[in-house]
């Protein structure tokens, strides 16, 4: 299981590695790879929705967070607000847009090609997605039953 973990930080220092440099290469070298994941997201989206929404879809607790990068997307103009009663509806600018376009461009430039040998080998990225959002679905799980521990609680050692 140690091993597993270990792999998933890796996989994800070097995915937030990637999707930085890939935006630096788009001109968007001062966002996180945090903001860049929301632009990729409303993209994805193509309508307006809440913070809270994009918190929740993904997996977010601190909508702070969210609300954060959304407010210095907005300040760079690549993301626009829009007040519906109590609600403020977020969606992409046209450079919004734009800025994913090129992303999109340099993804596939050098991403998608080494990612398209893999699937040559049998690797459905479809059925490897769905087993990604299970592996999340068990990590929730576990931690909320961690959550319910109090401090300072035995903790069965099994020995």
């Amino acid at each position: 299981m140690t091993q597993f973990e270990l792999a998933l930080v890796v996989v994800h220092n070097a995915f937030s590695q990637w999707t930085v440099r890939c935006g630096a290469a788009v001109g968007a070298g001062r966002f996180s790879s945090f903001d860049l994941l929301i632009i990729g997201f409303l993209n994805s989206r193509d309508q307006k929705v809440r913070a809270a929404d994009i918190a929740f879809a993904l997996k977010i607790e601190d909508t702070y967070t969210v609300q954060y990068a959304l407010k210095k997307l907005a300040t760079a103009h690549l993301v626009e607000s829009q007040r519906v009663g109590k609600e403020t509806l977020f969606q992409l600018t046209s450079g919004g847009r734009d800025l994913y376009k090129r992303y999109s461009i340099v993804r596939s430039n050098f991403l998608l090609d080494a990612v398209a040998m893999l699937s040559a080998n049998d690797l459905d990225l479809d059925r490897l997605a769905s087993v990604l959002r299970t592996i999340s679905g068990i990590y929730e799980q576990a931690a909320r039953n961690a959550s319910s521990l109090n401090v300072g609680e035995e903790i069965d050692l099994g020995e």
